[in-house]
Order: structure tokens, then sequence, then C-alpha cells
């Protein structure tokens, strides 16, 4: 204890003040699908929160390395040999050289079978499933050869790194430990020794070849394993349950299919299972631009995923994900009876706001770190267009529309309407001026067409014709104004500037793709609006977004590029730019949100969601091109 009466947190292996932090693109992500892991390359859970994957952090050393952090590894070696996913899994696979001998750790979020058997979940208001997540972070280690000195190290900080952990021992021996703090309790089970220095729980053993060993750490009122048997059979239950999942999917035999089942497998591992949420990533304030204040927090669902993400889950065949994050976006969206958010909480909540950690450091001194987001708070139009856009998937796949999703069809189209002649902050949240943004007219439109044909699938003639008649007056003022000397779109009426999200004019069907202005379009933004064939959002120096720095290209609207040169008939560019963009993935298949294109460096939140789901749409572009090419013509 410090002269103040609070626990010293040890410098040690993994987490001493002053490490380097580990490149973003280096990251293994783990999920149960209610609780994430990020894990380094040294063994060490960089971030975890609990009890759910928008909590407060309890291992938040990837933001400060004082904020907590959980190693399992050899003594003195933190630099691996090797990290890889257990094929068809979100277990993971980290291993060692030393001198000696080779040591391999693998690391998973426990899923069991479903507990609640006897009382009801006061958390899951979706459909249960047969699986459930354990609520344990378990973590084996096995010597293949030789002898290595293997060390574990648990320092939790709760509540964002303010909080240390006092640890105490719990049961008769040396093999569990227990520490609370803010509302959280851990429970730390090995049948290693454990001892306590500070906040800090260690232990270390010496391993020859053929030995294990195994340390749980759990948080809820499910049991940890208790014996390294009882822990293998139940990674063993948790490696046959991904791959079980992953083969309910569609995958093309190709040689891209690796990179749509790790795309699916994250997608499912960012789905928050209780209520069907999306979120659009794992993480807060990992740096869009290096050592910049471009740092939000990504631990939400955004209601423009909806679509992507539901044409995304029904491509692949995993129509029970698309069903549960609909069935999200319409509880938000009834309960909603006055304004629909942009975003909100995993659990529905609409109020998410913003403040920043000023303890932390941040991301390799990437400031501020900010909890929250006030974005949920600004205006964007594309709102309406995104959930009558998921509203109109879901009912060509089963042909009905009932009273309940006539009801916020109504509502939402009507609004949209109400709305669409007025300026807002666009799909990229700028914090600039509100401005006509050419998107935000788009989803508009997305609205009233998708709301006509759902009106003629209802029979409300009136409905159908006013609502198209809206459809045509949105898209001729486009036409009008977001167009600039060349016929090309442009990021706002009035504006010169060009914006990647015009690609999805062709992608939502606003304009054929065979269209000369869409063509032009493609073109230009893969032209004018790239770095090293990479495309950014916009450039920021055109664009007013509320911030001095620069940004990396953001990986989706590089993958939009991809998805609209295969339909304006550039089928080898798109093929080159896809292969490009894949070689650009993470060693472990992953992405974040942007990639610096002159380092190839991984910037922003991770893994993103809408990166992957952009993924999934372009390989599957590119995939289904080249089927049709290589068919023979008809006879």
């Amino acid at each position: 204890m410090d002269q103040g009466g609070e626990a010293v947190r040890p410098k040690v292996a993994g987490g001493r003040a002053g490490d380097p932090f580990a490149p973003i693109a280096d990251f293994g992500f783990l999920s149960d699908c209610e609780t994430t892991a990020l894990v380094a390359p040294s063994g060490n859970i960089e971030w975890m929160c609990l009890p759910r994957m928008d909590s407060p952090s309890v291992f938040g050393s990837i933001l400060d390395r004082d904020a907590g952090y959980f190693r399992v590894g050899p003594a003195g070696v933190e630099v691996p040999a090797a990290q890889r996913y257990i094929p068809g899994t979100m277990v993971m696979e980290t291993t060692w050289w030393v001198h000696g001998g080779w040591l391999v750790v693998t690391d998973a979020l426990l899923m069991g079978p479903w507990h609640h058997e006897t009382e009801r979940s006061h958390t899951h208001r979706r459909a249960p499933t047969d699986y459930d997540a354990d609520h344990v972070l378990l973590r084996m280690v096995r010597c293949v050869n030789g002898q290595v000195q293997a060390r574990l190290d648990c320092m939790p900080v709760f509540d964002y790194g303010q909080t240390p952990a006092r640890w105490e021992h719990t049961g008769a021996g040396y093999h569990e430990a227990v520490a609370r703090g803010n509302g959280v309790g851990l429970r730390l089970t090995t049948d290693m020794n454990v001892g306590f220095e500070g906040s800090l729980a260690t232990a270390r053993t010496l391993l020859k070849q053929g030995e294990s060993r195994f340390v749980a750490l759990s948080w809820s009122e499910h049991a940890a394993p208790s014996s390294w048997e009882e822990a293998q059979e139940r990674l063993v239950w948790t490696v046959h349950h991904w791959q079980h999942w992953l083969d309910r999917g569609r995958f093309p035999d190709h040689p891209w299919r690796s990179h749509l089942q790790r795309s699916a497998l994250t997608l499912k591992g960012l789905t928050f299972a209780p209520s069907g949420a999306v979120a659009a990533a794992a993480t807060t304030s990992l740096p869009e631009t290096p050592g910049g204040d471009r740092n939000w927090d990504y631990r939400y669902t955004w209601i423009r995923d909806s679509t992507m993400a539901l044409w995304a889950f029904y491509t692949l065949g995993y129509d029970w994900e698309a069903n549960d994050f609909f069935y999200f976006i319409t509880d938000v969206a009834e309960a909603a009876e006055g304004k629909l958010q942009i975003m909100y909480g995993l659990d529905g909540r609409e109020e998410l706001p913003e403040s920043t950690l000023e303890h932390l450091t941040g991301y390799d001194n990437a400031r501020p770190v900010r909890i929250g987001n006030e974005a949920y708070m600004q205006a964007q139009h594309d709102v309406w267009g995104a959930i009558i856009g998921s509203i109109y998937l879901f009912v060509r796949k089963r042909d009905r529309l009932d009273d309940r999703l006539w009801k916020i069809v109504v509502k939402q189209v009507e609004d949209a309407l109400a709305n669409w002649r007025t300026p807002d902050c666009g799909m990229w949240e700028v914090r600039g001026e509100p401005q006509h943004f050419t998107s935000s007219k788009v989803f508009c439109w997305v609205a009233a067409d998708r709301g006509a044909r759902l009106a003629r699938v209802r029979g409300d003639k009136e409905r159908a014709e006013r609502w198209q008649a809206a459809a045509d007056e949105i898209h001729a003022d486009v036409l009008a104004n977001a167009l600039d000397e060349r016929g090309v779109f442009t990021a706002h009426y009035g504006a010169t500037a060009l914006d990647a999200s015009a690609l999805l004019i062709p992608l939502l069907g606003f304009l054929p793709a065979d269209d000369k202005r869409v063509r032009e379009t493609v073109l230009a933004i893969a032209d004018e609006l790239s770095e090293d064939d990479l495309v950014l959002r916009y450039r920021a120096t055109e664009t007013d977004d509320g911030f001095e720095s620069e940004e990396g290209t953001f990986t989706i609207c590089s993958f939009w590029l991809v998805s609209t040169l295969v339909m304006i008939g550039e089928l080898d560019r798109a093929r080159a730019l896809c292969e490009k963009l894949l070689s650009y993935a993470s060693p472990l298949q992953l992405y974040a949100e942007e990639i610096d294109p002159h380092t190839g460096r991984h910037l922003g939140n991770f893994p993103q969601a809408f990166t992957h789901l952009a993924l999934i749409n372009a390989v599957m572009q590119v995939i289904n091109a080249e089927g049709a090419r290589e068919q023979p013509p008809l006879a």
C-alpha cells in the first residue's frame, strides 16, 4: 500500500509504463456474444469490458499501460512465433519459441449450453438458442517441446483504469482468488499457485514437454472450470460450437472463402446476443489519425448498418442473426414514437452521453479518450432510408407485412418526407455546419421508394402513389443539385468536392449502374479520391468536419468501390483492388476502420463491423461476376 492506502500497481511484463503499443492490426479478437476481448501478440489481454462489451473496462492497457492487463505466456519473451485462430472458431492460439522449448497458449471466451432452464434470463429479449455465454475467459497453457518457464500476471483495474483490484485468496489453497470493484466480481481459478503483489495476481511454473496448465477468469454465477480436465472439455465444446455455427452458413468454394468466413465470425462476435444488436466495433478511442484526436466510442449500434448487415447475413445463410438484428431495429423504432435516433446502446437505450477520460493517456498517446458518443443527438437523414430498406429486405424474404411493421413504415416514411429538404450532418457525422448532403437525400429517396413498394404489398394504393411521387421529387432534386459540370455526384449541394458515400447511389438502386453519371462518379472517386488505390471518405481540406487533422483511407469505402466497379463492368479493376484490400487484412484476417495507404497500418476502432459487412458485399460481387463471365453463352 502507498501512504494514501491505495494498492500499488506493479510495472510488470505486458503492462509496463512506456511499453510500445502493439499495432492495432496485431490484436486478436475474442467474443462470447456478450463480452469481447482483444489479445496482444505478447499474450496480453489489453481490452476487456465487463460484464458486457459496452461496460467500463477491467483490462484497458490498450488505452493506457496502467489501465489493467492479463498476460499468460513465457517468462522473459513477449514476441510470439505465430498467432492463429483454430479454424472456423473464435478460439485463438499463440505460440512462442524460447531458449529451451515451445509454448502454446489457447484463449477463448467460453460458450456453453443454455443456462436458464429453471428461471428466465434478465437480459435476453431475443429467442434463446441452445447455447449461451459462460462468462468465463479461459487460457490454456501447453508446453509442446522442451521446457518453458510460464508466467501468469493478472492485474485488473476497474472502471476504465480508475480502481485497482484488491485480491484475496478463497478456498483451501492457492488456486483461487477473488477481486471486486465497480460492481464487478472477478474470480481467478487455476491449477497454478497464485500469489499477490499489490493489485497483481501472479503465478509462475516450469512446464516440461507434454505438460499443461489452465487459468480461468469468471465474473458471474456460472462456475469456471475447476480442473484441467474440465477446462479442456469446455474448450472443446466452445470450439465445436463455433465450427457448427460456421457450418450453417453458405460460402462459395473460392480462394477468398476464408475472408468471408472470418468476417462472418467477426460479425457474430460483435453481435450482442440478448438483444440482437450488432456493435460497430469492440473498442473506444483507437485513433483514426496516429496521435490525433479523431477518437470515438464505437461500442454501439448504428441504424445505418442495418440494411447492409441484413444483406450480409441473408447472403451467407444466417437468417437467424439477420432476423435478430432486424427485430432489435424494429424494437427501437417502435419505441421511438417521436424521433428515431441514428444509433443506440446495445440494449436499446437512447442516451449515450459523451465524456472524456482525462486520466488515460490514450493508445500511443492519442487523446482524448472518449466514452459515449454525442453523435446520437445529431440529425442524420439516412436513418429513415436505412430502416425502411431493412424492412423491405425482411418483407421480401417473407412476402408478408404485418400491422406492427406497417405502423413503423408509415411513421418513418412520413418523417423522411417531412425532413428531406432540410440540411443534416451526413452519414459521416461531421461536426461542422449541416449541409444538404447527397447521400442523405438518396437515403430519403430510399425511404420513399421502398415505402411505396411496401405500400403496394400492403394494398394501400393512396400511400403507394403519394410516396412514389415524393420519391420521384427527391430523385429529381438530387439530379438537379448534386451533380458538378462533369456530371459527377458531389458531397453536397453546391459543392465541388467528392465524397465516397456517392458510391451508394448504384448500390442502393438510385440510378442503374449503366447510367453515365454513375460510371463517371465511380471512376472519379477511384482516380481522384484515393491514395494508392485506397479510398478516402472525403478530403479533410475540402470538407468542414470540425477537425484539423487528417485521417486514413476508409476501408468500407474501398470495398464499396470494388462493388461499384463490378457493377459498371470494370471487373478486372475490381478484382485487382479487392486482392489489394484483402492483402491488407490483419494476420488474423481482421480489419479496423481505416488503413494508412502509405504504411498499411490499421487505424481506428477494431474490429470494425461495417468494414467486414462491406467486405462480404464486395467479395461476393466479384465472385458472382467472375462466375457469370466464366459461364458459356446460351446456345
